[in-house]
């Protein structure tokens, strides 16, 4: 079937992508045939006799189909400059290896090191509320100056996924966008600037698409397991009570991946996933860099000098807890609710925004001081 003119990154792309590929699939075909060349050059009768295989992918039209699709897909990414990392690979981050579903082949745009000590994902809604967009940019920016070798991975979308791209690029810190399609398109396209910046500063666009896979509404939630895979941890920051950020954690989890969540006011719609998150044990709860960095262990390479807001503006109900740990120097979370006669879950988000307006700091044991 095959011929000489193909080359091997040919046959890796065409192998890549026959239906259902995976690394524990194509490990298991790769035992049994010998090479992907040997797979496309042997018939499908050889190929089902010697598998004792069912599946479309054996048929010669299909193999030889993926194999016209492989030309052209290599000439795509040799022209674009896109790497295509296969599993084999020693490149192929080791991460993403230990997935047992993880992509054969990836394709990446820019320079970003995936084999970075510290890797987090930071997931959410799409319909973000400014809650959620504050907390991603004083999460990555405490952050940012706290810990050494630290990357960003998240999903490019709307919402979450992009506050905590841009806060990434703010700050200086390298970010990994994984697309739910090709690198022929953005998407959104809304976020192609977006995307341009995070290759040209340090991070990378990655995909397990070639440019000629149809999109389907099965690639969003797939690329999930990418996202959760090639990180340490996940933060969720809003969630509703379903949707594509608990799918993450979920896999996260399944992945031995730390997952962690922001709380949020009790009936808020896009808060209700974290809460649930929490109060299941799925999740730690977070309220910032501290606890992110205690849950993880990692040690802080000592904080940058920056300029605070001396008089940041409070509420009412702010300005309510300020006084109350202002009287008491350090106290505890519950303590606070006593005094104030308020449920702890109400006063979770108050700490939080305080938190990100460096009005109060963190102590382990859920204590509170003013900074």
């Amino acid at each position: 079937m095959s011929e000489d003119r193909y080359t091997p990154m040919v046959y890796r792309i065409a192998f890549a992508s026959l239906q259902g590929m995976g690394v524990d699939l194509a490990r298991k075909l790769l035992d049994v045939v010998g090479s992907e060349r040997q797979f496309f050059d042997m018939s499908e009768k050889a190929l089902r006799e010697l598998t004792r295989g069912r599946s479309k992918i054996y048929r010669d039209d299909y193999r030889a189909g993926c194999l016209e699709r492989a030309v052209r897909e290599e000439s795509f990414v040799r022209e674009h400059g896109i790497a295509a990392t296969y599993f084999t690979d020693a490149s192929y981050p080791h991460r993403l290896l230990e997935a047992p579903d993880a992509p054969a082949m990836i394709y990446t745009l820019g320079k970003c090191d995936l084999e970075s000590a510290h890797v987090i994902s930071v997931v959410g809604t799409r319909h973000a509320t400014q809650y959620g967009v504050r907390f991603c940019e004083s999460l990555i920016g405490d952050l940012a100056q706290r810990v050494q070798d630290l990357v960003v991975v998240s999903g490019l979308a709307y919402g979450i996924d992009i506050a905590a791209h841009r806060a990434a690029l703010k700050h200086g810190v390298p970010t990994v966008a994984v697309l739910p399609r090709g690198l022929n398109r953005i998407y959104p396209a809304m976020h192609r600037n977006d995307a341009v910046a995070i290759a040209k500063q340090g991070g990378m666009l990655l995909t397990d698409y070639t440019s000629q896979d149809e999109v389907q509404k099965s690639n969003f939630l797939a690329r999930n397991r990418i996202v959760a895979a090639l990180s340490d941890c996940t933060v969720v920051v809003e969630s509703a009570g379903a949707g594509g950020a608990l799918v993450t954690a979920s896999l996260a989890m399944s992945y031995s991946r730390d997952v962690m969540a922001v709380p949020g006011r009790c009936g808020d719609e896009f808060s209700a996933g974290c809460n649930k998150l929490i109060a299941t044990n799925k999740a730690a709860l977070i309220t910032g860099a501290d606890d992110l960095m205690a849950a993880m262990r990692w040690e802080s390479a000592g904080m940058a000098p920056q300029q605070l807001d001396l008089f940041p503006e409070l509420t009412r109900e702010e300005q309510a807890v300020v006084d109350v740990i202002r009287d008491r120097g350090e106290i505890h979370l519950n303590a606070i609710a006593d005094v104030l006669h308020q449920p702890v879950y109400k006063l979770m988000s108050v700490l939080v925004e305080l938190d990100c307006k460096k009005v109060i700091s963190t102590l382990p044991g859920c204590r509170y001081t003013l900074i």
